[in-house]
């Protein structure tokens, strides 16, 4: 078991809890507010403090240095903090707008997926299904990552230069995740 510091008291906690944390906030800022008793602005944002509050409340205290330390520790950066503000970067399946600026995508982006899933994307592309947006990542490593989390992970290539051409709107998250509402088949490259 990891012990991480999350203080200047010293005090530590094992990396389970943060674990444990992160799939709270995963839930209640991306998928379920409601549930908690929290409300997510237009934009995704709550108040850091009406949060920590909602949580205890219902049974799962978190200490500010706690909520600190999963978001600045956290590998995907899932989550961001402003001022007295946090919402989740991405992967939302309740209605927000990120607010996000139309940008320009690299060449190419990839997306990591499971063989049973490649008969479908080839014949309707690449689909948000819960959430607003498809997901993209910069590197085909995180791309395999991703796909691992469902089994054998298979990387699809989006010809994301492109989709831009084409007249398609790409907006990247704030922890670099690609989103775009919709991939064509035509525009992914398929292994094999």
């Amino acid at each position: 078991m990891a012990l991480v510091d999350v203080g200047p008291q010293g005090s530590v906690m094992d990396e389970r809890r943060l674990v444990k944390i992160s799939k709270y906030l995963a839930k209640h800022l991306r998928h379920e507010p409601g549930r908690i008793g929290i409300e997510l602005d237009a934009h995704g944002w709550v108040k850091v403090d009406v949060l920590l509050a909602a949580a205890a409340s219902h049974g799962f205290p978190i200490s500010r240095p706690e909520l600190e330390l999963v978001v600045a520790g956290n590998d995907k950066r899932r989550y961001v903090i402003e001022g007295d503000r946090i919402r989740a970067s991405q992967g939302h399946t309740v209605p927000v707008d990120l607010d996000l600026p139309v940008v320009e995508p690299p060449s190419c982006l990839y997306h990591g997926t499971v063989a049973r899933s490649v008969a479908a994307i080839r014949r309707e592309g690449l689909r948000p299904m819960s959430r607003h947006h498809v997901h993209l990542s910069p590197e085909r490593e995180t791309a395999t990552r991703v796909g691992a989390r469902r089994g054998k992970p298979i990387v699809l290539v989006v010809d994301a230069g492109a989709m831009h051409a084409a007249g398609y709107e790409f907006r990247v998250s704030a922890n670099g995740v690609w989103l775009v509402d919709h991939v064509p088949a035509g525009f992914i490259r398929f292994p094999g």
